[in-house]
C-alpha cells in the first residue's frame, strides 16, 4: 500500500490540509472548500474527495471538542435532514457524474460564493429568523455538493449566515453540522470504493497535519485580524475556481 509519491502534488496537498483545518477550527470561513479545487489541479476531484475525507472526519473531531456546547440547535435541526438526504442524491447520481461535470460544479460553487461575498459586502443585513423551506432547499445543497466535493460550506453559509449568530455559536453548529455529514458521507463513499489504498496511504501521510491546522484555527481566529486574510482567500478562490470551471466546461464540451 503505497501513497502518491508526486512532489508536486504535495505542493498542493499539504496547504490544501492547513487552509481546511484551519476552517474546521473557525479561522477563514468557508476556505475548507478550497481543499478539493486545489488538489484536483494536480489529481482526480473524485479521488480528491476520497483522500480528503478521512482528513476531515478527524479535523471535526477535534472541533467537536473545542466547540463542545456552542451550537443553534434549531438551524441543524432544519439543516440536517436535509443534509443527509442531499447525500443520498449525491450517492445515487455518482455512477452518471464524471470528473469534468465535479470540476465545472466545484469550479461554479467556489464563483458564486466569491459573488456572494462580494454583493453582501456592500449591504448590511438585520438579523434573519430561521426559514424552514430555506434551510431544507439550503440543506439538500449542502449535502449534495458536500457528497460530491467537499463543498458544502457555500451552501450552508448562505443559509447560516444571514442569522448573524455569534461566532463561537455560527462556528459550533458548522463543526456539528459538518461532522455528521462527514461521518454519514464515509458509507457510501466507501460502497463507492473510494478508500482504496493509494487514497488511504496517502490520507494517512497528510493526517498528522490534520490536528495541527485545526487546533490552530481555534487559536488563531482569536488573535489575528481576519479581515486581509479572508481578501487573500477570495483572491484564491476567484483564480482556482475559474480555472476549474473553464477545464470543465473544456472538458464536457
Amino acid at each position: 500500500m503505497h501513497p502518491i509519491s508526486d512532489p508536486i502534488f504535495y505542493a498542493a496537498a499539504i496547504p490544501a490540509v492547513l487552509l481546511a483545518g484551519l476552517s474546521k477550527g473557525g479561522f477563514g470561513g468557508s476556505m475548507a472548500m478550497l481543499a478539493v479545487p486545489l488538489l484536483a489541479l494536480v489529481i482526480s476531484p473524485i479521488q480528491a474527495a476520497g483522500i480528503m475525507l478521512p482528513i476531515l472526519v478527524v479535523m471535526d473531531m477535534v472541533g467537536l471538542l473545542a466547540y463542545k456546547g456552542h451550537a443553534d440547535r434549531r438551524s441543524l435541526i432544519i439543516l440536517l435532514p436535509a443534509a443527509i438526504a442531499g447525500i443520498g442524491v449525491g450517492w445515487a447520481t455518482a455512477t452518471y457524474v464524471n470528473e469534468a461535470f465535479v470540476r465545472l460544479l466545484v469550479g461554479v460553487i467556489s464563483l458564486i460564493f466569491v459573488a456572494d461575498y462580494l454583493l453582501k459586502r456592500q449591504r448590511r443585513q438585520e438579523p434573519q429568523k430561521h426559514n424552514n423551506a430555506k434551510g431544507y432547499f439550503w440543506g439538500l445543497i449542502a449535502g449534495f455538493t458536500s457528497f460530491v466535493s467537499h463543498t458544502g460550506g457555500p451552501p450552508f453559509q448562505l443559509y447560516m449566515l444571514p442569522l448573524r449568530l455569534a461566532p463561537t455559536l455560527f462556528a459550533g453548529t458548522a463543526v456539528i453540522f459538518f461532522s455528521v455529514v462527514n461521518a454519514v458521507k464515509l458509507v457510501p463513499y466507501f460502497l463507492l470504493g473510494q478508500f482504496d489504498p493509494v487514497n488511504l496511504a496517502t490520507s494517512a501521510v497528510l493526517l498528522p497535519l490534520a490536528p495541527i491546522a485545526t487546533l490552530a484555527g481555534v487559536k488563531l481566529v482569536k488573535v489575528v485580524n481576519q479581515k486581509a486574510f479572508y481578501g487573500v482567500v477570495y483572491v484564491m478562490m476567484t483564480v482556482i475556481g475559474a480555472k476549474l470551471a473553464w477545464d470543465g466546461v473544456f472538458e464536457m464540451f
